[in-house]
């Protein structure tokens, strides 16, 4: 213990030398304020994710570890503190101190070694063994994180961890995810095509070098991949060879049957093309993928049913109203609209957020 108090100090020691040297050498003006605010804003976003209980341990401490070296070399690029600076020094010395003491203090209270750990395991094995309808995107995320590291020579884990960081919303953690997929498997098109297709989502819809080359790899593997033919063929059309890019879709449209929904869209598209000349939007909607449409309705669905079960839950209710409005759920998002605006008849702040919620407007292409 003692060992660890030491240790202790003099990292505190070292991190207060670090802040002290870049206040000595940041501007007193506000264009050194605007330049470290951004990084304050990411170590408070990662601290909001830990509470939230959306990071793992490792990842926790990754992050911070992360947005503490983006703060200090903002605070390093900084210029030196005029001499009569002495006012904002005191200030920055005194905060120095302040932070030292409380960490002290956060440590005795929380730290300790002898006190249990944090309840994040705990809430993982509680998601692990729920219903998975009735789990957010990012709790599924959560939990097949724990999956993949007990297999690590499994591709599938890491396939279904990518698609449920994409329905979160965490597009560069789905990459992530998929690129470690593909040296597991680097024989699997369909992970390449949907590496791929996550490029193209994370560039607004444009068919990148990075998106090409896992197209290309996903072809090398199965050269039938439709989801490769498609994106490849579209970045063609985008980058000026509407007539080749044409082509291969009219290539793609007849390898379908003609009873496949994609089918159907697909020629419509091809229409579109020849008339303007062009892609009319290079940018398709993330929602376009099937894969996430399917967890998006499944979630939607179980948030209804956990709902039915427990529905003393004013924020699920706004969420799930929400849901269907996206969706385009006329009905059912009336039906829970009139239910929840019943149950929670004398809460006005309920009621307006409910309202705005069935106010979203509809996505396109959502189911």
């Amino acid at each position: 213990m003692i060992a660890f108090w030491i240790a202790a100090t003099g990292l505190s020691a070292v991190t207060a030398g670090l802040v002290l040297r870049g206040a000595a050498r940041a501007r007193p003006v506000d264009d050194a304020q605007t330049r470290l605010e951004p990084h304050r804003r990411r170590l408070a976003e990662v601290e909001r994710l830990a509470v939230d209980g959306l990071l793992a341990p490792d990842e926790l401490k990754a992050a911070r570890a992360e947005a503490g070296r983006g703060l200090l070399a903002a605070a390093d690029q900084a210029e030196t503190w005029s001499r009569d600076g002495k006012g904002p020094r005191k200030v920055v010395v005194a905060a120095v101190g302040a932070a030292c003491v409380a960490a002290v203090g956060a440590y005795v209270v929380l730290g300790r070694p002898e006190r249990p750990d944090q309840p994040y395991a705990k809430r993982v094995a509680a998601w692990k063994a729920a219903d998975p309808s009735t789990l957010e995107p990012a709790q599924i995320a959560a939990v097949l994180e724990g999956v993949a590291a007990e297999r690590p020579k499994d591709a599938e884990p890491l396939l279904f961890l990518a698609k449920a960081r994409a329905a979160a919303g965490d597009l560069p953690g789905a990459e992530a995810a998929l690129r470690r997929a593909v040296r597991v498997a680097p024989k699997r098109a369909d992970i390449w095509s949907l590496l791929g297709e996550t490029f193209v989502m994370e560039g607004k819809g444009q068919v990148g070098a990075d998106a090409k080359l896992a197209f290309g790899e996903a072809l090398k593997n199965d050269p039938a991949d439709l989801r490769a033919r498609y994106y490849l063929a579209r970045g063609k059309i985008a980058d000026g060879d509407v007539r080749g890019g044409l082509s291969d879709w009219r290539a793609l449209a007849d390898s379908l049957p003609p009873q496949d929904p994609g089918h159907a869209a697909l020629l419509q598209e091809i229409a579109r093309v020849e008339n303007t000349g062009g892609l009319p939007s290079a940018e398709p909607a993330a929602n376009e993928n099937p894969q996430v449409q399917g967890m998006i309705a499944g979630m939607v669905e179980g948030l209804a049913a956990r709902l039915a079960q427990a529905p003393d839950d004013p924020d699920g209710w706004v969420r799930l109203v929400r849901a269907y409005a996206v969706l385009g759920e006329t009905a059912k998002r009336d039906s829970a609209l009139a239910e929840a605006s019943a149950r929670f008849k004398d809460q006005p702040k309920v009621l307006s957020a409910l309202r705005q919620a069935a106010d979203t407007p509809a996505q396109k292409n959502v189911q």
